[in-house]
């Protein structure tokens, strides 16, 4: 096998951009798999470059010239910029693979933009893309392994990924990492309720603490677990085993049924500063917050107590909602939302819309047939930007009424007070007030509001949210084309456009040529954001759902 001169490309963002936030936050939000698929080339033997996309960066010129196979890892948000970025480099006669959330949600789409789709992936799956590496047009390979991988690279093997990406970010540095895959919970809109929850290895897990506290001063860790702490007391003896008492600054996604006070205590002895549990519903999930079969008002205040608790020993705490499933109705949902700001004025709220993402869940599957998913761009796919399951119990000015109202409410000056004065710590203090004022908070607010004017006023957007016409409205065009900038030009036709019933109308997938052990079909996870952004001095976007 040839010696391949190989760019691994991790998008953190939808595209080129001069802001502050970005500038300072961005380079936070790397994920863990373009390391390891980074790792496992240079085993192969091969020469790579990875570059942590933050939106300032010239790919073509950090990327070694001629550069012969590029890999893309993407969220779905960033999926438009990724098919550009793959348009780009195969016009420079480059062999392009996608994998990440975006790959194995929407394999049909993106096989007609790239020559290697990878699903769940392993040494295996990059090794024998790395054996091939050639062109696949018009419609690319899709490869999967059978499972999540049984083992990754650690921080110790990925670090020279890591390090130069740290560099990035002239104030916080958080270095990710990943003890467990999977979930044992099974929310019906997740992406991790099919894949069953799995430990990394522990020893391996210690090492790397070990090597970051003897490596970084301070180190600030994020755990990119779908669920931190299902095997909580085995987690926190490796923990111990490894660090200081205090010695790093962790941040977790975990749930609430995991979060008891004796918990708490060992956590917070053990320096983590930030926690994401999700609430989700007022109706449903309640295995998950540990309140079993309350509802309403009584599960707002059992909630609402659990989690004071939980900021009398943990910094800072995001609570994650999901607005829109099939159980809400009428106004009361989002009343009970505001009750809980109001009782819990230390937490922040994180507001996820429904949203179906492809193959994610079987769930999926359902809003297909009653075809309720909507056509919208996958740059608008990121849980706030745009609702892309027509509500069941809503019609869609109601919706945007209620969330209107709720956003309102959340970042009011009487509500950022009440956050100011809940929360114990300087800097997380002050991090919710820029949350509020920044896009999170005050920018949606503006985005809703004039989504819902033009509701009103926009005929064709009307017409599009009530299925009435396909046609792109201009009001999302323009804003892909402003988004992507120099990039829009490389843009393939067509690529704002996909089948939202891709999913429902694709044979299931079979196997068509065994490959050591990998199938290859022909079947045609916010936390990090959410780390990033709530990373006190020490929360995937709040975790998209299903990404």
């Amino acid at each position: 096998m040839r010696r391949l001169r190989i760019g691994v490309i991790d998008l953190v963002t939808k595209g080129p951009t001069r802001a502050l936030y970005a500038r300072v936050m961005n380079p936070n939000l790397a994920s863990i798999m373009p390391q390891a698929v980074a790792v496992w080339c240079e085993a192969e033997g091969h020469e790579v470059t990875l570059v942590c996309y933050t939106g300032f960066e010239n790919l073509v010129a950090e990327l070694p010239d001629p550069v012969d196979l590029v890999f893309i890892g993407a969220f779905t948000e960033a999926a438009l910029l990724g098919y550009a970025i793959s348009n780009l480099f195969r016009s420079r006669k480059a062999v392009t693979a996608l994998g990440g959330p975006h790959a194995r949600c929407y394999p049909e789409d993106a096989r007609q933009y790239f020559d290697y789709v990878v699903g769940f992936t392993d040494q295996v799956v990059i090794r024998e893309v790395l054996r091939d590496c050639s062109p696949h047009r018009p419609i690319g390979l899709h490869l999967a392994a059978p499972r999540q991988p049984a083992h990754l690279p650690g921080v110790r093997e990925r670090w020279k990924f890591i390090e130069p990406t740290l560099r990035k970010a002239p104030l916080i540095k958080i270095v990710p990492m990943l003890g467990s895959l999977g979930c044992p919970y099974t929310c019906s809109f997740c992406i991790d309720s099919v894949v069953p929850y799995q430990p990394l290895d522990f020893g391996v897990l210690k090492d790397d603490l070990r090597f970051l506290v003897r490596t970084v001063p301070r180190p600030r860790v994020a755990w990119h677990d779908p669920n931190f702490g299902v095997r909580f007391d085995d987690y926190l003896d490796a923990i111990e085993e490894a660090v200081p008492p205090n010695g790093i600054d962790f941040i977790a996604e975990s749930s609430l049924s995991l979060l008891s006070e004796p918990h708490l205590k060992r956590l917070q002895r053990n320096g983590f500063k930030a926690l994401l549990p999700g609430v989700e519903s007022w109706y449903d999930l309640g295995n998950k917050s540990k309140t079993g079969q309350l509802k309403g008002m009584d599960k707002v205040r059992q909630v609402s107590d659990h989690v004071n608790m939980i900021l009398r020993h943990i910094p800072y705490v995001q609570t994650n909602f999901v607005l829109g499933l099939d159980t809400d109705a009428g106004q009361e949902p989002f009343e009970l939302t505001k009750r809980f700001v109001d009782l819990t004025p230390g937490a922040f709220p994180g507001y996820s819309l429904l949203s179906a993402f492809g193959r994610a869940a079987p769930l999926n599957l359902q809003y297909q047939r009653a075809d309720r998913v909507l056509p919208f761009p996958f740059h608008f796919l990121d849980n706030n930007h745009a609702m892309n399951i027509k509500p069941k119990n809503y019609a869609w000015r109601d919706f945007y009424d209620h969330l209107i109202g709720l956003t309102r409410y959340t970042f009011s000056w009487r509500a950022i007070v009440n956050r100011f004065k809940g929360t114990r710590t300087v800097i997380p203090r002050w991090m919710n007030v820029v949350r509020a004022v920044s896009s999170e908070g005050f920018g949606r607010l503006k985005y809703y509001t004039e989504l819902r004017r033009r509701l009103d006023a926009d005929v064709q957007l009307r017409r599009y949210f009530e299925q009435e016409t396909s046609e792109l409205p201009a009001f999302y065009l323009d804003r892909v084309r402003d988004d992507l900038g120099p990039l829009w030009s490389w843009l393939p036709a067509g690529a704002v456009y996909h089948d939202p019933h891709a999913y429902l109308k694709s044979e299931p997938a079979r196997p068509l040529t065994p490959v050591g052990g990998v199938a290859a079909t022909g079947a045609p996870h916010q936390v990090a954001t959410a780390l990033a952004q709530l990373t006190p001095a020490p929360a995937t976007r709040s975790g998209p759902p299903q990404e």
